[in-house]
């Protein structure tokens, strides 16, 4: 255990120069000839005009100054160096908020909604709804430290109760996930209820044991199948042999380019507008670069294997999260879409379920304004 140090940010030109080489070097495969190349993978026709972006219009030193607009550290807590965004808002100390973010994912996915949910009086809210925020790498992602082997999100959450407690001081907490952070934080609610008050997530990630009780879970296990089989390929490699697409990614910014914006598409919620629209090419060129630019593509897929070596989602007989948990069920979720509210009641001590008009995977990151709504609201009926 260590006490935080300052970090920030650095790509120097040798090293992004050397990325950008290896884009424009990048020897382009045949793309098929199609009226929807979604459908194949990741569009040929919009990487290549991502790829064209990021090489004369996306303003890399720019995106760092952005990154190290907010403070934050890095710690040691049991074997490794967490990186964290620690803003101490209007709440002085007083309503501390844990975001975890996931794959493909980073710690930037909240930037949109920092600034509301952390200085609310500054955006038209009351001072009494601020948080003191605190936005960690995901173990082996981004600019923390990397493992050695596949580590879970169990024994993230046990990291990150650390952190919270012993590091910073927080013996009370809230927390809010989505993808794999919403796994971490429902770790964090079943594990370290003495010290977390209550969690919020936009995606469940336990589940109870036993089939389906009722025929709209019998209808959402179907729809869940289907969707997995037509979008989860990713989820199937990188949880058996997940070193293999880290053999194809090294070195290749391109390829991972391709694999990360691919989920950003297929996942985003895009019936009222394009994918264009919902995401800029600079958001989506940060994300990247995080991978890209901290080696981070290779351990992040290996937190899919982790998943299963540390026994899955599904809860024991008798088990469940006792914490009250709020959930937001943002529509246009096309893989892992919620439940009913039946079968989320057996993982968890629902108290609060919201149905959002709009928004998808990314949350934070594709309805800012939605997300912090929600969780302001949460946040004083859990206090």
């Amino acid at each position: 255990m260590s006490k935080p140090e300052p970090f920030a940010v650095d790509w120097s030109e040798p090293d992004v120069a050397d990325v950008l080489g290896r884009i424009r070097a990048y020897p382009w495969p045949p793309i098929p000839k199609v009226a929807d190349g979604w459908a194949y993978g990741c569009d040929g026709a919009f990487l290549k005009g991502l790829c064209a972006y990021w090489l004369d219009g996306y303003d890399w030193r720019g995106a760092v100054a952005e990154l190290n607009r907010y403070p934050q550290f890095r710690a040691r807590v049991e074997d490794f160096d967490l990186h964290f965004v620690h803003v101490v808002g209007e709440a002085q100390g007083r309503r501390p908020l844990l975001l975890s973010h996931g794959w493909p994912g980073s710690h930037y996915e909240f930037w949109g909604a920092i600034e509301q949910l952390a200085f609310p009086s500054r955006h038209g809210g009351s001072a009494a709804d601020a948080f003191d925020l605190v936005i960690p790498s995901l173990p082996g992602f981004g600019f923390s430290s990397k493992p050695e082997r596949p580590f879970g999100q169990r024994a993230t959450a046990r990291l990150f109760n650390e952190l919270m407690t012993r590091v910073l001081g927080y013996d009370r907490y809230l927390a809010q996930g989505g993808d794999w952070g919403a796994l971490v934080t429902s770790c964090l609610g079943f594990d370290h209820g003495e010290h977390v008050r209550a969690i919020h997530l936009n995606m469940i990630g336990l589940r109870p044991p036993g089939g389906p009780k009722s025929e709209a879970e019998t209808a959402w296990m179907t729809r869940s199948s289907a969707a997995m089989d037509m979008l989860g390929a990713y989820f199937r490699l990188q949880a058996s042999k997940p070193q293999s697409l880290a053999w194809l990614g090294a070195g290749n910014p391109v390829g991972q380019a391709a694999w990360i914006v691919e989920r950003f598409y297929d996942w985003c919620d895009r019936r009222e507008q394009p994918f264009e629209k919902v995401f800029t090419r600079d958001q989506l060129l940060t994300n990247v670069m995080i991978y890209v630019m901290t080696g981070s593509f290779a351990t992040g897929a290996w937190y899919y294997r982790a998943l299963l070596e540390e026994g899955g989602v599904v809860l024991k007989e008798g088990e469940r999260c006792e914490v009250p948990t709020a959930f937001a069920n943002f529509p246009g979720e096309a893989l892992y879409s919620a439940p009913p509210r039946s079968l989320a009641e057996r993982a968890y001590n629902i108290t609060r379920w919201t149905d959002m008009p709009r928004g998808g995977h990314f949350a934070a990151m594709e309805q800012p304004d939605l997300f912090v709504q929600d969780v302001r609201a949460w946040a004083r009926e859990a206090a």
